[in-house]
């Protein structure tokens, strides 16, 4: 078994990703990008949503095979394969701690008319505390508010230290496809 603080967070979802999937259109598909331990996958299912899960490993997520409006696609994001869900749209595309840049377009592409981005991953300055330490794995200030403005209207944006779960430096974006505002 983990530490208490691990085990946390392979288990708790993001306050960031619970906080805004109020804009998920309600009964929605929601695909959850590098789903790791499926901590949003659960979330989400448990809220009335369908959530497709992808990742290289999907072990961890084995145990929800089967259950309805319940997807599992096991597929390395980052070895040249074509995209797993092309010509696919969602309610909403959810992240957390997952960047490979040249998917970026595509997961932006992934997001329905009305639906929702809901992205957090670490970025520059994180270093000094642990993992990712690799400056490819880490957003500069700004980069993602740049690539997902460009295509969906920014709900909202958060760039900084976090002190919990752990000390970390994080980027983060809520953003919507189409021109109506949203409640928030």
């Amino acid at each position: 078994m983990p530490p208490p603080e691990i085990h946390l967070q392979l288990t708790v979802p993001s306050p960031w990703i619970a906080r805004f999937a109020a804009l998920i259109p309600e009964g929605g598909h929601v695909l959850d990008v590098a789903c790791g331990g499926g901590r949003h996958a659960r979330f989400l299912l448990e809220r009335g949503f369908a959530v497709t899960a992808v990742d290289r490993d999907t072990t961890y997520v084995a145990d929800l095979a089967g259950r309805a409006g319940f997807e599992i696609v096991a597929a390395d994001l980052e070895d040249g394969s074509p995209w797993p869900f092309a010509g696919r749209r969602f309610d909403a595309v959810v992240v957390a701690n997952y960047l490979h840049r040249p998917l970026l377009p595509r997961i932006i592409g992934a997001v329905a008319e009305g639906g929702a981005l809901i992205y957090e991953t670490f970025a520059r300055g994180n270093e000094r505390h642990g993992r990712p330490r690799n400056p490819d794995h880490l957003l500069r200030p700004g980069e993602l508010l740049a690539a997902v403005g460009e295509g969906l209207q920014i709900v909202a944006y958060e760039y900084g230290a976090l002190d919990t779960p752990r000390p970390s430096v994080v980027e983060r974006v809520c953003a919507v496809k189409g021109t109506d505002p949203r409640p928030l």
